[in-house]
């Protein structure tokens, strides 16, 4: 048997791999995809890009057939997988087992055209039993797999790039509308209108602390009053802050309080003492959906970070495939569960027989396994050792979740104790609830939410003291309680992932890369929860107005339905496809875009009314611009920006009103500069307060009036015309030194400096920008210069002669940016949401300066192209110039030698025409 090429997507999933097979194997990755439809216009081939669907890279009227080509970056590694593949007899496609592996190895096999059909060979879990079992196992590529993720990549694309430029035409540019994120945004956009429609309501109720017989103190809340139940935050409508229940009393203020009163001097008898047994099953292992949910409540990782770290657990052989979407385990992980529960929590913690979870998954291709630790469990000091913090904790999450899933349940008590008196006529019953854990069962493994079993098992019981009825009780305090209810909460990644999954929207996979871009171009963060910018608003109401079925719930989880019909063979893809574009039933995209292009009013779907001026009585609109939000009194009346770190629901009339009042005091001078006789202004723009001499010219768009930020020790408010003066005198010419080189002070992007010429220095403590004299400033200059253009960067963390990159070190900086990664050419910044960069391993490094060199050489080839071009145009510019020249050099000799030629013939016929005359004459 000759050698074999094994195939995997990473250089990590590859390295772990090696460990497995012998010699006989070459494994290598492709890093990712390998082809996919162009990303911009220098991908398309020549032939093509005439065509008019080439941008689109997708021809549409010839059944839908995908442009396929390979990424320059990626050009290199496909001629070193071709290489190998000349030398070996068998070629392993070991990607992953989803569409997206799938389709994977498909395209490698369309590129290599191997000698002899290539093996797919799929494994849930990286472990040497998972591995030599898959070689044992092989199949051929799942083209039905390939073929919905084909079609889920066409729609993705034709989704994207037909409806994202309606929304850089009609509100701003740089967004994007997707299959899966539109319907993500719009969820976040209708959690937060209703955050502003909501309105609040005030209710009371009552809270005693009672003393039973044995001495022992116990907490109560009223339950009924006169045999009604004081209302509670579920009683009122969100909406209009008005009570929707009639079962229900709303107790105000002066009720409650006067109750309180009367109920401190009266007698209290236990009416009732009731104890039920309650269980408490635990919850399955891990899909993607439910780690990524739990990632966010326990560890606060976005569902991004999460996956990272699961992605590295599963490359090195510590998890199990990470995107599932089955709550089912293998019977050698359940033996092995079973085994690790008996040795650390005892006999008792073991059920006599595995528990099994159902899975909701149709899809049966793409159900696997539960995500939970490989076979043999590892200890999570294991993981410890070998990877980052992150890792750790999502193992550790992992880890308890599978032990807790195949234990017994939690077994307790609940008790209820009931309290009553009467008062004034009125009978008041009191209610006290406790509960005790008798047998904590999974608890005492993994609670949700909670990062320690042992406090929330303790925080989970209350107990109450023995009573029983009739027995007096003494009430050793009484509070009148007030409430306001709260609007709903706004989603966070958490509770988003869990909304789109039970929505059927969309693959928990993909959730971690869709939240990311959401994050990045429609909302922000204000603690875990995320915020609709009021960019997201416009693009979610144009969508719902002229858009309206592509972010509808219902339609976009049919398209999720159809696409795992596909994959199963229920389906077909072209069918779908042209329903999709062209219709059938509902409007297909290309008509549907078509009709809408000119009907859509730009201004109005950026444009919403806040309500009326206190004063004027003209409306006041919330719009948004090119330059972002803002508020204006009427169809072109004054304006104010709105601050971009403002949340939607807190932009209130009054607010608007506040925004508006600044900007017309923004227009009023702060007084007159004595020197020009301009006006001096304070204003704040986008990036923060600055004082403006002069009005702009609106004939000159190209001169501007001098503006300088103010210094961060002042405010807006209270600059004073004096301050805004010694502000525009900056640059400030000091004066000049001995050899007669002016010395200017400035205030620049990072802060105050002085320049002579080249030679800068930043001022020190002490020395203020406006106050600095020439002598100091010579004092600055005649010092040392700092190293300040090559200073010493502080390292984080080295990674001392990495295998993956032919044994060089790499460096984890600390820039002025944020940290970054360097191999001493080429730098790479850490993710955006990273976190601790301490946690970073040396693979994620590798994977981190691979893409940035890759990237780098993208820019320079496109670089030397875009030069190549230049030079070839600048050339046969020169060539036709040169052309033009000489043709009309050629003209002009032309021209003049006809002339003459002309003047010859002219002269010879006059001397003709004078002998002939002669001769006559003769």
């Amino acid at each position: 048997m000759g050698k074999s090429l094994v195939i995997v997507e990473s250089p990590t999933k590859a390295k772990t791999l090696k460990k497995f097979l012998g010699s006989d194997y070459i494994v290598e990755s492709s890093v990712g995809h390998v082809r996919d439809l162009p990303s911009n216009a220098e991908e398309i081939p020549a032939d093509v890009k005439k065509e008019k669907w080439a941008r689109l890279g997708i021809d549409v009227e010839h059944d839908f057939a995908p442009l396929y080509v390979v990424s320059p970056e990626k050009k290199k590694k496909i001629s070193e997988l071709k290489k190998y593949a000349k030398e070996v007899d068998t070629i392993l496609l070991a990607t992953d087992e989803d569409r997206e592996g799938e389709a994977i190895s498909w395209h490698l096999n369309q590129l290599l055209k191997p000698k002899n059909p290539p093996k797919r060979m799929v494994f849930h879990e990286i472990t040497k039993t998972a591995i030599l079992s898959a070689l044992e196992h092989t199949r051929e590529i799942d083209t039905k797999l390939v073929d919905a993720q084909e079609t889920r990549r066409i729609i993705d694309r034709l989704y994207g790039y037909l409806v994202s430029p309606i929304l850089w035409r009609k509100i701003a540019p740089k967004l994007s509308a997707g299959r899966v994120q539109s319907v993500a945004v719009r969820m976040i956009v209708e959690r937060e209108q209703a955050r502003i429609r909501f309105v609040s309501s005030n209710y009371w109720d009552l809270s005693a602390e009672f003393k039973a017989p044995d001495g022992m103190t116990f907490p109560a809340k009223v339950m009924t009053i006169e045999g009604q139940r004081p209302a509670s935050g579920k009683s009122f409508d969100p909406d209009t802050g008005a009570l929707v229940r009639d079962d229900v009393l709303h107790l105000k203020e002066e009720r409650a309080v006067a109750l309180r009163d009367l109920l401190q001097r009266a007698d209290y008898r236990v009416t009732s003492a009731e104890e039920k047994p309650f269980t408490k099953r635990p919850a399955p292992p891990f899909t993607t959906s439910t780690l990524q949910q739990e990632g966010n409540r326990k560890l606060r990782f976005n569902a991004k970070r999460t996956m990272r770290a699961a992605q590295r657990l599963y490359e090195n052989g510590f998890i199990t495939y990470m995107r599932t979407d089955a709550t089912t385990l293998s019977s050698e992980a359940l033996s092995a569960a079973r085994t690790a529960i008996e040795e650390l929590y005892g006999a008792e913690f073991l059920p006599a027989a595995p528990r099994e979870y159902a899975t909701k998954v149709k899809n049966a291709q793409e159900a696997h396994e539960a995500i939970r630790p490989a076979h043999p469990f590892a200890p999570i000091s294991d993981v410890q050792a070998a990877l980052g913090p992150d890792e750790t904790k999502v193992y550790e999450l992992i880890w308890k979740r599978t032990m807790a899933c195949q234990m017994p349940d939690a077994r307790g008590r609940r008790m209820v104790v009931k309290i009553a008196t009467t008062v004034d006529g009125q009978e008041v019953v009191f209610q006290a609830n406790g509960n005790v854990i008798d047998f904590p069962g999974f608890l005492r493994a993994y609670v949700e939410g909670s990062d320690d079993p042992e406090a929330e098992l303790a925080d989970k019981e209350t107990i109450l003291p023995p009573l029983k009825e009739q027995d007096r009780v003494e009430a050793v305090s009484l509070t009148a309680d007030g409430h306001d209810t709260q609007p709903p909460a706004r989603l966070t990644e958490a509770s988003l992932v869990k909304a789109l999954e039970e929505s059927g929207v969309g693959r928990p996979s993909t959730y971690a890369s869709i939240i990311d871009t959401i994050q990045r171009r429609y909302t922000f963060k204000k603690g875990n929860a995320l915020v609709p910018t009021f960019v997201a608003f416009a693009v979610v109401r144009l969508m719902i107005e002229h858009l309206g079925h592509l972010i509808d719930l219902t339609f976009t989880a049919g398209m999720e339905e159809r696409l795992d019909q596909i994959a199963r063979g229920e389906d077909e893809r072209l069918p779908y496809l042209k329903e999709f574009y062209f219709g059938n039933g509902v409007p297909g995209l290309a008509p549907l875009l078509e009709k809408k292009q000119e009907v859509i009013d730009a201004r109005m779907i950026c444009s919403v009314p806040l309500g009326d001026h206190p004063e004027n009585g003209t409306t006041i609109w919330r719009r948004v611009g090119r330059y972002g939000p803002y508020v204006q009194l009427g169809d072109d009346g004054d304006r104010a920006n709105i601050p971009e770190d403002l949340c939607p629901d807190e932009l209130t009339l009054d607010k608007a009103v506040e925004y508006l009042r600044a900007g017309a005091k923004a227009k009023e001078p702060l007084g007159m500069h004595p020197e020009t006789g301009l006006p001096v202004y304070v204003k704040t723009g986008r990036f923060g307060p600055y004082v403006q001499l002069g009005d702009a010219d609106p004939a000159d768009k190209k001169s501007k009036p001098k503006m300088v930020s103010l210094l961060p020790e002042m405010k807006p408010d209270e600059l004073t015309l004096a301050q805004a003066l010694d502000l525009l005198t900056l640059p400030k010419t000091l004066g000049k030194d001995a050899e007669g080189v002016e010395v200017v002070a400035y205030f620049g992007r990072y802060g105050p400096y002085i320049k002579r010429g080249t030679d800068t220095r930043s001022l020190k403590e002490g020395d203020h920008i406006l106050k600095i004299d020439l002598a100091r400033a010579l004092e600055l200059l005649a010092e040392p210069k700092a190293k300040s253009y090559k200073r010493e960067v502080p390292e984080i963390k080295a990674f001392e002669s990495v295998e993956a990159l032919d044994g060089i070190k790499l460096r984890l900086l600390k820039g002025r940016y944020g940290p970054y990664l360097s191999d001493g050419e080429v730098n790479a910044s850490l993710p955006r949401g990273f976190g601790d960069p301490t946690t970073l391993t040396e693979a994620q490094a590798v994977e981190l300066i691979l893409a940035q060199r890759a990237k780098k050489g993208t820019k320079k080839k496109k670089k030397k192209a875009a030069k190549k071009k230049a030079t070839k145009k600048k050339t046969a510019k020169k060539t036709t110039a040169k052309k033009a020249t000489k043709k009309k050099t050629t003209k002009k000799k032309t021209t003049a030698k006809k002339a003459t030629a002309k003047k010859a013939t002219k002269k010879k016929t006059a001397k003709k025409t004078a002998a002939k005359v002669a001769d006559d004459e003769a």
